[in-house]
């Protein structure tokens, strides 16, 4: 009690030193109304929602009904078994587990209470587990504990629904009806995300939304740009609207790693990886689809991490992604994972296995889908020391019809690369030589759409070339190939179509000596960036296909990234944070001029917004490309006045800098003027300004350097 006596009366004494009136009527204080004082958090809108999950201070508990009645001395198996089941799904607090005894029977009750840290791994627990069968007799019904609330309120007579008035929704495409066709792209650096309009013809950016911690580790868009996507610790979420993006569905989903989207949008992927009790053991994978709209998983997937580490591109802790890969177009129809010995193929009607079995392929090591059809490229390689080939199959689904195959001979690896409209397979055939000691590559090229699917090989001039990368021209013909040793390999262009045989490959030219390891086609077909990026420095070319020439060579040092927009008119090239310098991005036009440069420190992301599909018919396509003239008269004037405004804006500019400049000018011959005495005063009297009135002298000045001593011996 003396320490805060002592401790007021120093309070008080250093407010007297500085002018502070301590004698304050709290009574005569008035707050603004409202908890928060009438101050808004940038955040309110979350908080508000997850506030939501709390209100009874019950949202992690959830009770499991219809469990085995059994005595004492069966309560610590049953006990256990429960435990399995549900720590499955998410962290059991400590004494989560409660399971009520009869005491006049001391027998279990037939249900039990499960609490877990979060309201949402509860969520999830019920979702999964209500309905889940233990047994013939045992058919679990979860339910959330706070659910029994709303149960006791349900009135004993039934009463008509209340009739909501329908509200329109968003029209979440509105971005499409931009006044200046503009796109949309999406950056992350440090803890802001931003969404900004491409103004190119501004050389600026227009920013839409930004918004700080708004993801916690990437975002992603949804194939046809409808969605942004977020991941959090929670869960994964999709944000969207006309003007902004408000939240519109968030997937439960704990400690979600990755997520994928279906090419229609429909469905969306989310993965997690988690470490077992024993380490021993491999990581716990689980895998939910959800309905993107409603919000309702579908389907999941749980197993160990070597069940999902077959195949696939890339990852996390080793585990390959996508793990199921979408078929039948736009649709969607089917997802099929890759397994030992399978190809597990489902479709999204059911969400049930085609048949109600997996396609058996012995030793199937890879495998894709057609972009437009359901039809499925696989890969068995050598088997038996070469004894059985390797091959590659065409399968139909759902009928699992084999349209086609091709056995390949001493086999070390294989790629399949699908051309986007599904017209092509490109496989890419690395063989050994007869004496094993090193391999050459080949292409064989499958022709889908035409008759018996015809199949021709392609062997580069220099076979034991190594080859770099390969890309499909997007909806067309053509092809490239980067081929040789670094760090100038050469680059090819072939076309499906020769001039005097349509079914014939042929080699359009070779250009020598780039410095380039990766190809970046516009998505119209036509031009495409040959681009060098990490070790060779960011060294980019802009080459026109048809013409066969190069528009452009440029480079941005240390990029890391080139994407085109969606509609090919701009590319966009980045350097990430992966280099602790020049981080940030370009937008060059699709001829490779540079149109404007921003930095951004920590910078991580850069995804334009993709577009849906054109509802234009390949006929209306053409006739509008036969008549751009036409069209484009409305288009080059909207030009001219922008460049007219840029070329204003310019002069506007010049004019302030050069009054800027006449005025700093004139203060600094006013403050010459002013000290025009002093000056004269510190010459001596002299009172010249001028420089040709000075008489130069010279005068010469001796100085020593050093001086040094040196004892010499003389010889007699």
């Amino acid at each position: 009690m003396a320490a805060e006596v002592m401790l007021m009366n120093e309070i008080e004494a250093t407010a007297a030193q500085m002018g502070i009136d301590m004698n304050i009527d709290f009574s005569s204080i008035q707050l603004p109304p409202g908890e928060n004082c009438g101050i808004i958090s940038d955040d309110d809108d979350v908080y508000h929602d997850d506030q939501l999950e709390f209100d009874s201070g019950f949202g992690n508990v959830i009770v499991v009904d219809n469990l085995p009645v059994v005595p004492r001395e069966k309560f610590e198996k049953l006990e256990g078994v429960i435990r399995k089941i549900y720590s499955q799904i998410g962290v059991i607090k400590e004494d989560g587990l409660w399971m009520p005894v009869d005491p006049e029977t001391k027998k279990t009750l037939g249900y039990c209470f499960i609490e877990y840290n979060t309201p949402q791994e509860a969520e999830l627990a019920k979702e999964k587990t209500h309905g889940y069968k233990l047994d013939r007799a045992h058919i679990f019904a979860v339910n959330m504990f706070d659910d029994f609330d709303k149960y006791m309120k349900v009135l004993d007579e039934w009463a008509p629904p209340e009739i909501k008035p329908y509200t329109p929704g968003e029209n979440l495409q509105k971005w499409l009806a931009d006044e200046k066709a503009r796109d949309q792209f999406v950056i992350r650096a440090g803890t802001d995300t931003e969404v900004l309009w491409n103004d190119a013809r501004q050389s600026k950016t227009e920013p839409v939304y930004k918004r700080t911690y708004w993801t916690e580790s990437f975002v992603q868009w949804s194939p046809m740009g409808t969605y942004l996507a977020t991941v959090h610790r929670q869960g994964a979420a999709v944000w969207g609207g006309a003007n902004t993006f408000n939240r519109l569905m968030r997937y439960a989903h704990p400690q979600v790693k990755l997520i994928d989207f279906s090419p229609g949008e429909k469905f969306l992927v989310t993965y997690s990886s988690h470490e077992p009790s024993n380490p021993r053991d491999a990581n716990r994978v689980v895998i939910n689809i959800f309905d993107v709209r409603t919000g309702k998983m579908m389907r999941d997937f749980k197993g160990s991490a070597d069940e999902f580490a077959v195949g696939g591109a890339g990852g996390v802790a080793g585990n390959s992604w996508p793990v199921f890969r979408w078929g039948g177009g736009k649709e969607a129809k089917y997802f099929a994972k890759l397994g030992k010995n399978m190809i597990s193929v489902y479709e999204t009607e059911t969400f049930s296995l085609i048949d109600k079995k997996s396609l058996k392929v012995e030793n199937v090591v890879d495998f894709s889908w057609s972009p437009t059809d359901p039809i499925i490229a696989l890969f068995v390689p050598e088997l038996g020391g070469g004894n059985q080939p390797a091959r590659v199959s065409l399968v139909q689904m759902p009928g699992k019809e084999e349209l086609r195959q091709k056995n390949l001979f001493s086999i070390s690896d294989c790629k399949m690369y699908w051309q986007s409209n599904g017209d092509y397979l490109a496989v890419k055939a690395d063989r050994y030589t007869k004496t094993k000691k090193s391999t050459y590559t080949g292409f064989e090229l499958f022709r889908i759409k035409e008759r018996d699917i015809p199949i021709e090989v392609l062997e580069l001039d220099n076979k034991n070339d190594k080859i770099i990368a390969f890309a499909w021209e997007p909806k067309g013909h053509r092809f490239a190939v980067i081929h040789g040793d670094n760090p100038r390999p050469d680059v090819s262009f072939y076309s499906m179509r020769s001039t005097h045989n349509l079914g014939r490959v042929a080699k359009l030219t070779t250009l020598k000596g780039k410095q380039a390891n990766a190809l970046f086609w516009s998505p119209g077909g036509r031009f495409i960036v040959l681009a060098g990026l990490k070790g060779f420095n960011g060294q980019l070319e802009f080459f026109n296909v048809d013409e066969l020439e190069t528009m452009a060579t440029a480079e941005h040092f240390m990029a890391t990234d080139v994407e085109w927009d969606p509609t090919g008119r701009y590319v966009a090239t980045s350097v990430t944070s992966v280099h602790e310098m020049e981080n940030g991005f370009n937008i060059w036009s699709f001829n490779g001029k540079l149109l404007y440069r921003i930095l951004k420190d920590h910078f991580f992301q850069f995804l334009w917004r993709p577009r849906p599909p054109s509802f234009l018919t390949p006929e209306k396509e053409e006739e509008i490309a036969r008549n751009l003239k036409k069209y484009s008269k409305k288009y080059e004037a909207e030009d001219q006045d922008v460049s007219m405004l840029l070329s204003e804006q310019d002069r506007e500019k010049r004019r302030m800098l050069k009054e800027e400049w006449e005025k700093w000018g004139s203060e600094w011959r006013r403050a010459q003027e002013e000290e025009k005495l002093e000056r004269q005063k510190l010459r001596d009297g002299e009172a010249s300004d001028e420089e040709e009135e000075y008489e130069a002298k010279e005068v010469e000045v001796e100085e020593v350097l050093d001086v040094s001593e040196e004892v010499l011996s003389f010889e007699e």
